[in-house]
């Protein structure tokens, strides 16, 4: 406290700053921040709106406020520096600032409200509609969160304090202008394990598995709607506005009574509602007036908005058609959305439905696509570059490929059985030494020598089997928890480059190979070793997400891939955040041109 106090000293002695963007760690919390104080002259406050109390490590009692936005709001501090000028008010501790903050919360705190993005169909635009608005709002000055209630994807990523959440919700985080997204913006996140039982993750982790009986009739009614409530309550506590989005269809009247994604969160949240429709897909009228039709009276009340979205040509064609729709439902169309070009990553595997081949490069990298594919967005920087990728199912789709990736699985023991099975196995050993291959987390465990999961994982499945035995690795499976940690260093090839990413897997490989990068402070143990390569067989190794982010280790990657005899073109050097980041302002700018604005903050309740 002592420490806190000095620190609240200096503060109140430089007076009001705003956003310090010289500071080194701004933002530490979103962009535009106040940064007056880093440290809080309330502190404690113990306020159960702003913090919480937990048990700190000898057992003590800590009041909690790592999420608390309330103090770098500009009024706040405005007003907080105004009345310590007023009071004469020399140092941290004096009581005054207890009256000082019963004042602030009085004048300046309130509780966010929800608005709620459905779609009529998957893949309606939902993810994107959510992360446009998020950046509206923050362009605006609003204080914005994202929230999906339960997300079904195997493209997860860490956060700061080692918890999973789906990936949409960080880059809709991104475009809220948070510096850390957090497990309350996706509290149930569902991994799928087999075609019929998920990996139910809540608060970041895993919880059990479920199959979808158990999981509706048993989890659902039991803690899952109290698990949304929870943490949509935490987040308008501390948000201007939460923006949320549904699962899937509002509308699905199998499971209406049991949804925990849509109109029950809305419900819950007590969200207003926004309809999109992706008009490509063709039907867009019907899917908009059959959804609207079966929700029942209640639900339908909620629904504000229709946007029709992903429309090509012009824009006037489809009005006609908006125009009836708005009579026949009753509801006003708020926005006319054009098709956005804005390279941005897919939220889940059903944009890689039907797909064989995917770039426009001369260079062709073969990805192996196993039926339990994760985290696939490890990818998605790779399409800057002067390459093309074909989706490997079969031994064949390997013929005439310059390079390999072998990317994560949920489930690295059944997926190798299924290359194993189509011929994919053999296919690579036989390309082996000759194009550079690369494998990720799941497809760096199977590049070793063994698979050991004698633990059982699964009934049916080999209990030891043999990997592709390009690294004198074993990797033994069962006994160990879950691996969940951000990680950065540097590479120990090429120019030694920094590298970011992310550790997410089950499983413990004894490495026996050239490391192929350092790890800053792996699992709080220091600087450690990580991944494995041998330079002359073209083969290189990760349990690292994320690792093409980075400039440094994807032109070295590349730098091996060559095509009749010529080495891949590096086209863009930049971290791949830095491109997103120009791409959500890029998304941000199509929706607000394209949106009634003045609708969409009236029903946010906002007078502009």
């Amino acid at each position: 406290m002592d420490c806190i106090k000095k620190k609240v000293n200096e503060e109140l002695e430089q007076g009001w700053i705003g956003c310090n963007k010289a500071c080194e760690y701004n933002p530490c919390h979103f962009t535009g921040q106040d940064c007056t104080f880093c440290f809080c002259p309330f502190y404690p406050c113990n306020d159960t709106d702003l913090g919480s109390e937990l048990i700190g490590k000898r057992g003590q009692k800590v009041w909690n406020c790592t999420d608390c936005l309330f103090i770098h709001r500009t009024p706040v501090c405005r007003f907080i520096i105004s009345e310590v000028e007023r009071l004469g008010i020399q140092e941290a501790g004096d009581p005054r600032f207890k009256d000082i903050f019963r004042e602030a919360k009085e004048r300046f705190y309130h509780q966010g409200k929800a608005l709620m993005v459905v779609g009529a169909t998957s893949d309606a635009g939902k993810s994107v509609t959510v992360a446009a608005i998020c950046r509206i709002l923050h362009d605006r000055g609003f204080i914005v969160s994202p929230f999906k209630s339960q997300n079904m994807s195997l493209n997860s990523k860490v956060t700061r304090n080692g918890s999973e959440i789906a990936m949409i919700q960080t880059l809709q985080s991104k475009a809220s202008g948070l510096k850390n997204p957090d497990h309350h913006m996706n509290p149930i996140l569902l991994k799928p394990k087999k075609d019929t039982t998920s990996q139910v993750i809540v608060c970041g982790k895993p919880y059990a598995d479920y199959d979808v009986d158990g999981y509706y009739n048993e989890f659902v009614p039991g803690p899952g709607r109290e698990i949304v409530r929870e943490h949509v309550d935490f987040l308008k506590q501390r948000y201007d506005f939460v923006i949320m989005e549904g699962a899937g269809s509002p509308a699905e009247i199998n499971i209406y009574d049991k949804d925990i994604a849509n109109m029950r969160a809305a419900e819950i949240a007590d969200a207003d509602v926004i309809l999109v429709v992706n008009v490509e897909w063709g039907g867009s009228f019907a899917y908009a007036i059959g959804t609207v039709e079966l929700l029942p009276e209640e639900d339908r009340k909620r629904v504000k908005g229709i946007m029709l979205n992903n429309v090509r040509g012009n824009l006037d064609n489809i009005r006609p058609g908006a125009k009836k729709l708005e009579e026949l439902t009753g509801i006003p169309v708020i926005g006319i959305i054009p098709h956005a070009d804005v390279v941005l990553p897919n939220e889940d595997s059903e944009s890689l439905r039907g797909v064989r081949r995917k770039g426009e490069g001369k260079s062709l990298i073969g990805v192996v696509k196993y039926p339990r594919i994760a985290n696939f967005t490890d990818l998605d920087p790779l399409f800057l570059e002067d390459v093309s990728i074909v989706f490997v199912e079969d031994g064949k789709d390997l013929e005439g490929v310059d390079a390999i990736v072998l990317p994560g699985t949920k489930n690295t023991v059944a997926d190798m059985l299924w290359m194993n099975e189509k011929g994919i196995s053999d296919g690579i050993r036989k390309l082996w030494k000759k194009v550079p291959i690369v494998g990720i987390c799941g497809g760096y465990q199977m590049m070793g020598k063994i698979l050991d999961d004698s633990k059982g994982l699964e009934a049916g499945v080999p209990r030891i089997m043999d990997g592709l035995g390009f690294f004198d690795n074993t990797t033994v499976f069962g006994e160990y928890k879950k691996r969940v940690i951000q990680s950065e260093g540097h590479m120990l090839v090429g120019d030694g480059g920094p590298i970011t990413g992310y550790e997410l897997h089950m499983g413990m490989s004894d490495v026996r190979e050239k490391p192929l990068f350092v790890i800053e402070n792996r699992f709080d143990q220091g600087p450690q070793e990580e991944g494995s390569y041998r330079i002359d067989d073209l083969t290189f190794g990760t349990y690292l997400h994320g690792i093409f982010d980075r400039p440094a280790f994807r032109k070295y990657f590349l730098s091996f891939v060559k095509h009749d005899g010529k080495p891949v073109d590096t086209r863009d050097t930049r971290d791949y955040d830095e491109i997103i980041e120009d791409n959500i302002v890029k998304l941000a700018k199509v929706f607000e041109e394209n949106m009634d604005i003045p609708k969409l903050m009236e029903i946010l309740g906002v007078e502009e």
